[in-house]
């Protein structure tokens, strides 16, 4: 299969085609020499979608650039490049799919399960009411009504994916030093539920996303077992032998990140009902399987 992949130097989008290597992918990317030292030797590199006039090489488009989220404090201008760097390439896609005689099969789009915004203790399933009460939210919506307007040329999915664990980056890898020395605890009163994903069961249902030609819109990707932040601290602390005695209260939360903050406070309970419904097969449904598996496993280049 053919694959074009944006954002596909980060930790989701390496480890995809790390994985799949047998897949013939071709990836957007800024930084051409750096993503020739990270990903594999056969993929094909493109600095700019304005180097295509269509899509008709591709099988498949998986969209998965963005500004990182924790990347700067929110001002008002960051806020305004989360958003652009979403949104402006999600609707260059768009257009190129347009233009296209015979467009891909299909668009794995990305969001995040902060489209629900901070729904405490409610389960919250692909059919689920959304409200736009937080600037994740706003953020969200607006990506994903970019990425249906391609559903008049192709089977367009969209990946609500919630915290992907993994001991390469993203939430678990920030965690991890501060636990390790004992230092960590809950965020704010701990309550928050947290919708976690082992990197390897997000990649995994990418790949079944690709090819299962029934589902469309939105599928969330997250375990099936969400759990609050004061189990998840303890179970890693536990995981790791470690004491999780140091918590960190709100205010300290918002001193630190500012409005970002609600990041790590806003509580989403999240089921991925449509995956469950498709027969999807989870091989980490537990958190501390997963845990176990991702603490133990050596943090080697290409894992």
């Amino acid at each position: 299969m053919k694959i074009l992949i944006t954002g596909g130097t980060g930790l989701i989008g390496s480890a995809f085609m790390r994985a799949f290597t047998q897949e013939d992918f071709t990836c957007l990317t800024r930084s051409p020499e750096s993503a020739k030292r990270l990903l594999p030797p056969n993929v094909k590199l493109l600095s700019s979608l304005s180097q295509l006039a269509n899509l008709d090489e591709f099988d498949a488009v998986i969209n998965l650039a963005g500004e990182g989220l924790f990347a700067k404090r929110w001002s008002e201008q960051q806020k305004t490049e989360i958003c652009q760097s979403r949104w402006e390439i999600t609707e260059q896609l768009v257009n190129l799919f347009a233009q296209s005689k015979n467009p891909p099969k299909v668009f794995l789009s990305g969001s995040a399960i902060g489209v629900y915004g901070n729904n405490g203790a409610h389960s919250l399933s692909e059919d689920s009411l959304l409200t736009k009460d937080d600037f994740s939210a706003q953020l969200c919506q607006r990506w994903e009504q970019i990425a249906l307007t391609a559903s008049a040329y192709t089977r367009v999915v969209l990946l609500r994916t919630g915290i992907v664990l993994s001991p390469q980056g993203g939430a678990l890898a920030q965690m991890l030093p501060a636990f390790r020395f004992g230092c960590g605890g809950r965020m704010g009163d701990g309550e928050q539920f947290m919708s976690w994903i082992h990197y390897q069961d997000h990649i995994n249902t990418m790949h079944y996303l690709l090819h299962q030609q029934d589902i469309a819109g939105a599928v969330n990707l997250v375990a099936p077992i969400p759990v609050t932040n004061r189990v998840f601290t303890q179970t890693l602390a536990r995981t790791l032998n470690r004491p999780a005695l140091l918590p960190l209260p709100k205010q300290l939360l918002k001193l630190l990140f500012g409005e970002a903050a609600c990041l790590v406070l806003d509580s989403q309970k999240v089921v991925p009902q449509k995956l469950l419904s498709n027969g999807f097969q989870f091989q980490f449904e537990n958190l501390a399987a997963a845990l176990v598996q991702l603490t133990a496993t050596p943090r080697q280049k290409g894992d």
